[in-house]
């Protein structure tokens, strides 16, 4: 751990994208340019863009770059909410900008980071893969979601105490698919995200494993699992390797951690869960006693409209225009 420290940073001019293809085809921006955007004719000129790096821990991975979108600021305007919006495997900051664009002329600030191992924090198309493995093998980083989850604690340091412009009760999370899980988890693990609106990320980890539905969560990052299956000498990927790569890149992932805990934990903040109803990543059927948890403790609250789960008809691993439009009402609603 280290102090945290600003440092300012320029814009990317050639942004990282690892996977196949890269970059990745335009069309798979179209449902976040469907997102509410305020009708101002010179939005762009209006818009201040902010590139900063927060230095988060003493490690080559502990420099977070922040990508920042707000209305320029008049010296009467009140204190504004801040919305920080999370990238899927693969993407960057950069990616997100017409989300980031759309809540911006809303009055929001909107800000976005390089999740661990991607965007600024990477330096080659396969670096990700390569951490997976690497934890998986050393078991000394935690690159699939816990280490994110400690730079989004130390964003919202840096959101509540380094910001005279953000309302600091009123700061919304959301992300798209891994993006989703760092929301879901950042929020469990730091009460300063008021309002959580993961998209197609939240899924049920042991219930997956115990009703043989973990291939295709498995696919997505199949390279460390590979590993797996040769160093414990088997001749295919099962429960067994699942588990113990789980166990492994992300303790607690399938226990204690798991959604049956922690989606309820989030009680009584705001909390909508938009995912699709055929998404094998996140099966439905996976979110049912979770949901039914988390549904008793809203109620408990007296605050049963402040939970929702949306899976949206024949839709499976995917963002939709619905999903991006669903999220902005409820930040709109709820901060």
């Amino acid at each position: 751990v280290v102090p945290l420290r600003v440092e300012p940073a320029e814009p990317v001019t050639d942004p990282m994208y690892q996977g196949s293809p890269s970059p990745p085809p335009p069309s798979l921006q179209e449902a976040m340019k469907s997102c509410p955007k305020a009708d101002i004719d010179n939005l762009k000129d209006l818009l201040v863009e902010e590139n900063i790096y927060l230095h988060t821990e003493a490690s080559a991975q502990g420099c977070l770059p922040i990508l920042i979108l707000s209305m320029r600021r008049t010296s009467f305007l009140p204190k504004r909410p801040a919305v920080v919006i999370l990238h899927s495997t693969n993407k960057c900051k950069e990616w997100l900008r017409p989300l980031l664009e759309a809540y911006a002329s809303r009055g929001y600030v909107a800000v976005a980071i390089d999740s661990r191992y991607h965007g600024e924090r990477a330096n080659s198309p396969t670096t990700y893969s390569e951490a997976l493995v690497s934890s998986w093998k050393n078991g000394d980083t935690m690159p699939f979601i816990f280490d994110t989850v400690w730079d989004l604690i130390k964003l919202a340091d840096y959101l509540t105490y380094h910001r005279d412009d953000i309302d600091h009760a009123r700061i919304g999370i959301t992300g798209e698919s891994l993006g989703g899980m760092h929301a879901w988890f950042a929020a469990f693990a730091d009460t300063r995200y008021a309002v959580v609106a993961p998209v197609i990320g939240v899924q049920g980890f042991r219930w997956a494993i115990d009703n043989d539905k973990w291939q295709a969560r498995v696919d997505s990052i199949k390279s460390v699992f590979e590993e797996a299956r040769v160093d414990l000498g088997k001749s295919a990927i099962d429960k067994e390797i699942v588990e113990k790569v789980w166990d492994r890149i992300a303790p607690g992932l399938a226990s204690k951690f798991d959604a049956p805990y922690t989606i309820p934990a989030l009680a009584p903040r705001p909390q909508i869960i938009l995912n699709g109803a055929d998404d094998p990543r996140c099966p439905l059927a996976g979110l049912d006693i979770p949901v039914s948890r988390a549904e008793m403790a809203y109620k408990a609250y007296h605050h049963s409209n402040y939970f929702k789960l949306i899976a949206e008809p024949g839709i499976g691993h995917q963002m939709t225009p619905a999903m991006v439009k669903e999220a902005s009402d409820w930040f709109d609603r709820y901060l």
